[in-house]
Formats: structure tokens, C-alpha cells, sequence
């Protein structure tokens, strides 16, 4: 019997392209508008929104636009020896995006006491919390299992589902809050002009398309 094809399988190198330009295009409306229509970024400044851009510069693309590169970091770089580059970018990029996570939940917490804000009053707020939280959690998880040395090897090989499935699971809650963060942004300014409101509107659908492409990326094969 003649072999099946495998003309329809599809590799998660073209989609770990397009989650590359999703990342390129996510960044730039980012940065359109926050320096366009919110003012740009400042920590300290007697303009508070300045303080509070931040966060959502931090947040998008500081932790889940570098989480996602970094969980595609196992399918977009050849690697066919033992993993190595492809584990050291893994690592490189999620310490990037548990940082920013990090500063931008310190950001946050500066400008809401800085603007007389209740902290934690909105499911948006614990659900972030909660998202760098579990972060920071799979990141000391992972580390020991991965790169401190002394983990044995069937302990990694069983631990490794778990640590994708925590993975995906805590990237995609990120992505939910970064959604609700940018309608309650809508909420607390009210309508916003035209020009702004497709700009935050695009950012939240390409957000979703990344999302898409990284968890395409996760279950596809890779062909080198």
C-alpha cells in the first residue's frame, strides 16, 4: 500500500511568520496610539495619564506579545540537536515578559495611588494579577525543571505537557485581560474620536489573532 500524504499537513513555520508581523503590527498601533492620541509615557509627570500609559504598553507588549515570541521560540528557530538556542531564547524572552509584567503591575499600583484610585476594584485588575502571578509561578517551574541543574531527566520528560498546558492556559487568560482592559479603557473615557477608536478596536482583534497563531504554532509540527 502506497503511503498517505502528507500534502495536508501544514508546518508551524509560516505560522510562527505570521504571529512575527502580528507582533511588528501590534507593537507599532500600540505605540501610535499611545504617543499620538494618549500623550506618551512618563513615570513621573504631573500628567498621570502619562504614568498610566505605561502599563499598557508594559502589559501588551512587554509581556504577552514577548510570552507569545517566546513560546514559539521552540517551533520558529531550527534547532534539531538538543534544544538548546531554541531553550535559551524561551528563557531570554519570558525573563523579558515576567519583568515587564511586573514593572507594568507597579505601574498601575503607582498611578491609581497617585490619582487617588481604588487598587484592585475591577475584575480586569484581579485577573491580571492573577495572570502574573501564575507567570511568575510556571516561569521559578520551569526554571528548575529545565535549566537549574539536578532535575532528572524522566522528572522534565514528565513535567513538560504540564508545563506547555500551563503555558498556553496562562497565555491566554493574559490575552482575555488585555481584551477587558482595552473595553474598560473605552468605558472610562467615554467615546473616544474615530480615528482612536478603530486604532484600540484593531489592536484588540489583532490581539486575538496572535493568540490564534501562537496556539497554532504550539500544536503544529515543525519541518526543518
Amino acid at each position: 500500500m502506497a503511503p498517505k500524504s502528507r500534502s495536508y499537513q501544514i508546518s508551524a513555520t509560516p505560522v510562527t511568520v505570521v504571529g512575527h508581523l502580528l507582533f511588528i503590527a501590534l507593537t507599532t498601533l500600540v505605540l501610535v496610539w499611545l504617543l499620538k492620541f494618549r500623550e506618551g509615557f512618563a513615570l513621573e509627570s504631573s500628567n498621570k495619564s502619562k504614568i498610566f500609559n505605561l502599563h499598557p504598553f508594559l502589559m501588551v507588549v512587554g509581556f504577552i506579545l514577548m510570552a507569545g515570541e517566546g513560546i514559539m521560540a521552540y517551533k520558529a528557530i531550527p534547532d534539531r540537536r538538543d534544544m538548546k538556542v531554541q531553550r535559551s531564547v524561551h528563557l531570554t524572552l519570558q525573563t523579558i515578559a515576567l519583568g515587564c509584567g511586573i514593572f507594568g503591575i507597579v505601574v498601575i499600583f503607582k498611578f491609581q495611588n497617585e490619582a487617588n484610585i481604588p487598587d484592585m476594584y475591577t475584575l480586569h485588575s484581579w485577573l491580571g494579577m492573577s495572570a502574573v502571578c501564575l507567570f511568575g509561578l510556571q516561569y521559578l517551574l520551569g526554571f528548575f525543571s529545565y535549566v537549574f541543574p539536578g532535575a532528572e531527566s524522566y522528572a522534565r520528560a514528565a513535567y513538560r505537557p504540564w508545563h506547555t498546558f500551563g503555558g498556553m492556559v496562562i497565555f491566554l487568560l493574559a490575552i482575555g485581560t488585555a481584551e477587558m482592559g482595552l473595553l474598560q479603557k473605552f468605558l472610562f473615557l467615554g467615546l473616544l474620536r474615530e480615528q482612536e477608536a478603530l486604532i484600540v478596536n484593531f489592536i484588540g482583534l489583532l490581539l486575538f489573532l496572535f493568540a490564534v497563531a501562537v496556539g497554532l504554532a504550539v500544536v503544529l509540527p515543525s519541518y526543518y
